[in-house]
């Protein structure tokens, strides 16, 4: 569990400090009210671990977003068509293509059956299930409607997997066209100018400065090029170690990623719309504001803005209402602030959370149809002009052909 150092009112307000482990804020704040000891601030201390060279890179045996809303789509159907949930769950694992999940949802299965609810039997496997999807199910089981809320759940992973899509498909244009380029000035440099200047050097005369200076580049790429290919490697394990496993680098990545002109207000956009979607699913479900802020930090994606989250369910707990605890944060647009303000004074909060989401959500949409617009003559532009400097370099001796041979 988490090591959290915490900064605490007693009751004839005196100041106390502590640290100790607790699952998460709220388990803390929750502990200290049962010591009359009012949470004032706190702060999560970044885990040591053991050095280990596991990564956990989602596109390789991970469970994604789209996997959660099928799952959470058949159980729904099963359930609402009188299936027993044993029955349901261990018809659903015959489905799943990941081993893991497989085995998670038979051992629930084994332990409904054993006298289990449904959402202990989750939260044994909270390496595997998710906390909204635990924290939904355990709401269904209160409430009678498992059905609704399984449908409920799968809905809001249909929305999360469109969002990362979206990003991803934004990513990935820039990125192809950036390895591509590199690809053909990398094969240009190493097997086209090395025969041209065999060419030139059986003319004789002096080359061209352009010309020369190409040649060098040629000539050290080619003798270095598997010193560059491992050093890329090396960096590239090195940096996914790091972002893996120290809560610090990711940190910084985030703060960086947040400076990058026009891709931050998607990475923002993004962030918010995970916010509000998960707020709006948790909150409509019955799930309670701090619990839901709670599961809410931990999907946003971006850890400056999770921790804006964390400080407004601290300001929460403390008994400030919703909105005014996100304005206080700085994170928040007004928009935001303002129709959670608006939900909160007339009783609709549910309602504007998921129009907030749905806002957030079509804007993500807009603004990277409008990026890939503006970036895709950009690189355009950019691979012409570099390949152009270098068949000019390369083929401006030529022009003088005359003057070598000459010479």
């Amino acid at each position: 569990m988490p090591l959290f150092k915490y900064k605490a009112i007693t009751e004839d307000g005196r100041v106390v400090e502590g640290e100790g482990e607790f699952a998460s804020l709220a388990e803390l704040a929750e502990r200290l009210q049962k010591e009359n000891l009012t949470l004032i601030a706190s702060q999560k201390v970044e885990e040591k671990k053991p050095f280990s060279l596991k990564l956990s890179i989602p596109f390789l045996g991970g469970i994604s977003d789209r996997d959660w809303a099928i799952l959470c789509r058949q159980l729904s159907v099963l359930v609402g068509a009188g299936v027993g949930l044993v029955e349901a769950l261990e018809l659903v694992a015959e489905q799943v293509p990941n081993r893991r999940l497989r085995q998670a949802l038979l051992e629930v299965a084994r332990e409904i059956e054993e006298g289990s609810s449904f959402h202990a039997a989750l939260a044994k496997r909270r390496d595997v299930f998710p906390e909204l999807l635990i924290n939904l199910v355990a709401v269904g089981e209160e409430t009678g409607e498992l059905d609704v809320v399984l449908r409920r759940a799968s809905e809001y992973y249909e929305k999360m997997a469109f969002i990362k899509g979206k990003i991803k498909s934004a990513s990935f244009y820039p990125t192809f066209v950036f390895v591509i380029a590199t690809l053909i000035v990398v094969g240009i440099l190493t097997f086209v100018v090395p025969k041209f200047e065999s060419i030139y050097r059986t003319l004789g005369g002096e080359l061209p400065l352009p010309t020369q200076m190409l040649i060098r580049v040629s000539n050290f790429l080619k003798e270095n090029l598997p010193l560059f290919m491992a050093v890329a490697v090396f960096t590239f394990i090195v940096l996914s170690y790091l972002y893996a496993r120290s809560y610090g680098f990711r940190k910084r990545v985030h703060e960086l990623l947040l400076r990058v002109p026009k891709f931050n207000e998607l990475f923002e956009k993004a962030a918010l719309a995970r916010f509000s979607r998960t707020m709006a699913t948790l909150f409509s479900a019955g799930v309670p504001i701090d619990r839901a802020l709670q599961i809410s930090a931990k999907v946003v994606g971006l850890i400056p803005i999770q921790e804006a989250v964390e400080k407004a369910l601290q300001s929460v707990l403390e008994g400030k209402p919703l909105w005014k605890a996100l304005q206080e944060t700085g994170r928040f647009p007004r928009i935001i602030v303002v129709m959670i303000r608006v939900g909160e004074e007339t009783g609709q909060l549910d309602e504007m959370l998921n129009t907030i989401a749905n806002f957030f959500e079509e804007e993500v949409d807009r603004f990277i149809e409008a990026l890939i617009s503006l970036i895709e003559p950009v690189l355009i532009v950019f691979l012409g002009v570099v390949v152009g400097l270098i068949l000019i370099a390369l083929y401006l001796p030529i022009f003088e052909v005359g003057k070598l041979i000459v010479r």
